[in-house]
């Protein structure tokens, strides 16, 4: 059937030829990945308390996960979070703007690459409402204090996207 190939070879070049196109399959979702879960992350805009450690070490973790940051010290955070349309129930001690999306509090940069990721259609944001223990910029040694991230939309509806510490 192959000519003067034997089965041994026909199989062994197939073997080879799988191989490539799955690491030419995995190389293109890689990229894809990349793009938008490493160094092409967009610019992330803090405000934030000058007087606010906690937002120093948010912004630390963010700048650890890929993330470029730009901060911004205000003392008006209440305007600067009404004008980012975060509902006062889901508030916390920063708010911070990347793309299209507002990210109030102590969000897990993992949790906004998948937002960027997916893009969903009518978020407006990601928040952890307050300011719990364990979340990132908020360590203290082991504990880690059960919080939610939320994804809340122009109206203040909100649905869990991810829970930790439970």
């Amino acid at each position: 059937m192959f000519g003067s190939l034997s089965t041994r070879a026909v199989l062994k070049s197939l073997g080879i030829g799988v191989v490539l196109a799955i690491l030419t399959l995995v190389g293109l979702s890689q990229a894809g990945v990349v793009s938008v879960m490493g160094s092409d992350l967009p610019t992330i805009t803090v405000y934030q308390s000058p007087t606010c450690n906690c937002c120093g070490k948010w912004v630390q973790h963010l700048e650890e996960e890929g993330f470029t940051v730009e901060s911004e010290m205000r003392q008006d955070m209440g305007s600067v979070k009404q004008q980012a349309g975060v509902p006062q129930q889901l508030g916390s001690c920063h708010t911070a703007i990347v793309g299209d999306y507002v990210v109030e509090g102590h969000v897990p940069a993992d949790d906004i690459k998948q937002l960027l990721s997916n893009a969903p259609e009518g978020i407006q944001g990601l928040t952890v409402p307050g300011m719990p223990v364990g979340s990132p910029g908020m360590e203290q040694g082991d504990r880690l204090d059960p919080y939610d991230v939320l994804a809340f939309t122009s109206d203040g509806a909100t649905r869990v996207v991810a829970s930790y510490g439970e």
